[in-house]
């Protein structure tokens, strides 16, 4: 089966990716790049992307999270294909090359990855990530998401947001464009979410590929006590009070489910 990730062009702009990934003015280190998957290959998978009505997604609501489905087990053999070649060692090794992040280790689990898909009215409030993972208790050092959406508009929101919290800074605000690829790194600064609520028509998702990888260890200074998902409010108070609603679904979700 050929190869799905464009290796070669990947190779090509290598140090383009690693001089814009360690920039040092960054609060924290990222880089926004387009064609991660080969052409052909890209529209296979967008093909193959199944419904969230197929399939065993997730889809619960939290305070600061709603209409967000995630799928992480795969029948159809490309999308297997996907993960096996984003937790490839060839991958994590132009990724380290990179990054400068030497001994990644990829999550064959996907813990909070895999496919992604998000319907009308959906946000990801900003936050920075669980910092270890939950079964090696590794510490999360990457983030690799790749867009799948063609003829994204800026009325629909959706965009990816990268916060510099003690400035109130917004750093970046990326659409989630087809075959786009947004690499970042994960500590205690790297906020990021989409936080305004989706306005799709109702036929059109926002579709993302996700995987996170690790390291044994890690700069003494970056290291913190382990935490969960931690959430900021960038949305004053219209923020407070979409997860007011997104609460109470929450809680309706769960009750309904007891019962």
């Amino acid at each position: 089966m050929s190869e799905l990730i464009d290796f070669e062009r990947l190779n090509s702009i290598k140090e383009q990716l690693k001089a814009e990934f360690n920039d040092p003015k960054k609060p924290f280190k990222w880089l926004c790049f387009e064609s991660f998957f080969c052409p052909e290959a890209a529209e296979r998978i967008l093909a193959a992307y199944p419904d969230v009505t197929k399939g065993s997604w997730d889809g619960t609501t939290y305070i600061n999270q709603k209409n967000k489905y995630a799928l992480t087990s795969f029948e159809d053999p490309l999308l297997q294909q996907v993960f096996a070649e984003l937790n490839s060692e060839r991958l994590l090794s132009i990724i380290s090359e990179i990054t400068k992040i030497d001994d990644l280790k990829p999550d064959a689990k996907l813990f909070g990855g895999g496919l992604h898909q998000s319907l009308k009215g959906a946000f990801l409030d900003v936050h920075v990530d669980f910092n270890y993972h939950p079964e090696t208790k590794q510490h999360r050092r990457l983030n690799i998401l790749i867009y799948m959406n063609k003829d994204w508009t800026q009325d629909y929101n959706g965009f990816l947001e990268l916060w510099d919290l003690p400035t109130s800074q917004q750093l970046a605000y990326i659409a989630p464009d087809f075959n786009r690829c947004v690499i970042f790194e994960t500590n205690e600064v790297s906020f990021h979410g989409h936080p305004k609520p989706l306005n799709t028509p109702p036929h059109i998702s926002r579709k993302s590929i996700a995987a996170y990888y690790y390291t044994d260890t890690r700069p003494a200074h970056e290291i913190a006590g382990e935490h969960n998902t931690v959430y900021v409010n960038t949305e004053g108070l219209g923020g407070n009070l979409k997860n007011i609603k997104s609460g109470m679904k929450a809680f309706l979700e769960r009750v309904n489910k007891k019962g």
